[in-house]
């Protein structure tokens, strides 16, 4: 049996430290492994698309998984560097079989990953695949192809999605703002650059040189301290929104003029609230994190809500289950359907925004304040000595408020809720708590938190 770190195979994709949890020789393996998988899904799979992002590993990382797959008998289609949205967008839109994307996302320099999708770039998560091909992998269970595959590269991939995705929103209902653009050295600046080729603005562009070293700081915005440069810039430009991105592209965060963060529940409420306006009684997913502004936005506009465990990978599966023209994740993921397939299109996200504000006419920080009415203690981690017992002991402690446990254990009451649920890689709990005023949920944040570390 091969000697690999089988830790590095999460629910939702493939993460860890290179060299020592992730190297090439596990890329040559995975694309050998993914060989075995794909064919024995579908036994006319013969093209998959390789894409990677900017990080230094990834490129000796891409030799091996390319070599790998080829090794298998399957054709590889290489894209080159590009951001996840515009890899699953080759996949899907140009119908080829299959894929796997190098990145490690938000994370760390260190690190690297890969993210693999089937045909339509359906992901392959915990429920659809991903422990099978570890398993392949650690058994040596390789087919020996009596043809080689090839390879085969295409360009202009990114010009093709955004002539696409952009087609069916009127760009000259966009106002021409002033935008600061935080790209973070990472795979969004390739995204944004093509964006403001189509959608007028006076840009100001901040890191857009690729760096897999992300001299500037960590591409994950969900770190605020990671939006420092951007509020910063936004306010000494007077301009009238920043945007940025994480380290892979598929996760857009804004700011408004003065320099205070949108939280993703909000924005995730207006863009179903705009799908909703075109698709009338539609269904939209939602992570189970609390967030309650999205639904009160989805049932406004008289859309059914269908919420989701926590992870991209899961919420894209439940959206095509349900048939969901619209998904949205805490962490800022937005997914749309089209008939190609359904996954994050943040350049569709994006416009859409820009005519919101556009037809507001007036300040972002203006026509997001009808929506600012819960209080958020955004999510705080805790280590525990076993997540189960603690999950266990936080649902008997509250059992007087209405409990699920579709993603470890969700408590609401009428004025307050929270979610904790377990990290699937150590044994830290996570909290995030919401209520009614911010004078109750930092009381019952502090309350849980200290019941959660007794």
């Amino acid at each position: 049996m091969a000697k690999i770190d089988e830790s590095i195979f999460k629910a939702y994709d493939i993460r860890g430290i290179y060299p020592s949890q992730l190297n090439e020789e596990l890329a040559y393996k995975l694309g050998r492994g993914y060989a075995v998988f794909i064919l024995k899904e579908n036994l006319k799979a013969k093209n998959i698309v390789v894409g990677s992002d900017m990080r230094i590993s990834s490129p000796a990382l891409k030799k091996e998984l390319v070599k790998g797959l080829n090794d298998g008998g399957l054709n590889v289609i290489d894209i080159g560097l590009s951001s996840t949205p515009t890899f699953y967008f080759a996949v899907a839109y140009y119908g080829y079989d299959g894929g796997i994307q190098i990145s490690a996302s938000h994370n760390p320099k260190e690190y690297n990953g890969f993210k693999i999708v089937k045909e339509k770039a359906f992901p392959i998560s915990k429920n659809t695949g991903i422990f099978e091909i570890r398993d392949i992998i650690l058994k040596d269970k390789f087919i020996n192809s009596e043809k080689k595959g090839r390879i085969i590269k295409i360009e202009n991939v990114l010009s093709d999605l955004s002539k696409e995705q952009l087609s069916e929103i009127d760009i000259s209902k966009i106002k021409r703002f002033k935008v600061v653009v935080d790209a973070a050295n990472a795979m969004g600046a390739l995204d944004m650059e093509e964006f403001f080729k189509k959608v007028p603005a006076d840009l100001i562009k901040v890191n857009f040189k690729l760096d897999g070293a992300f001299p500037s700081h960590q591409a994950d915005p969900l770190n605020e301290k990671n939006l420092e440069l951007l509020k910063e810039k936004v306010i000494e430009n007077k301009a009238d929104l920043g945007i940025t991105s994480d380290g892979d592209g598929d996760r857009y965060f804004f700011v408004n003029e003065k320099g205070d963060s949108l939280r993703q529940e909000i924005l995730r409420g207006i863009m179903a609230q705009i799908e909703l306006a075109e698709n009338p009684g539609a269904t939209v997913a939602y992570d189970i994190r609390p967030g309650k502004i999205t639904k009160d936005m989805i049932e406004e506009a008289g859309g059914k809500s269908i919420i989701t465990p926590v992870g991209h990978s899961l919420i894209k599966e439940m959206m095509i289950e349900n048939n969901a023209i619209f998904g949205g994740e805490s962490s800022g993921h937005y997914f749309y359907k089209k008939p190609y397939g359904t996954f994050e299109m943040p350049l569709i996200s994006t416009a859409k925004f820009l005519k919101f504000l556009s037809e507001k006419n007036m300040s972002f920080s203006e026509a997001i304040k009808p929506y600012q009415k819960y209080f958020h203690s955004g999510e705080i981690n805790f280590r525990v000595k076993s997540v189960a017992e603690k999950l266990k002991e936080i649902e008997e402690k509250y059992s007087d408020g209405e409990i699920n446990k579709l993603d470890g254990v969700t408590v609401e009451y009428s004025d307050w809720w929270f979610n904790v649920r377990g990290s699937n890689t150590e044994p830290v709990i996570r909290l995030n708590l919401e209520a009614k005023t911010k004078e109750l949920m930092e009381e019952k944040t502090e309350e849980v938190s200290e019941f959660i570390e007794q």
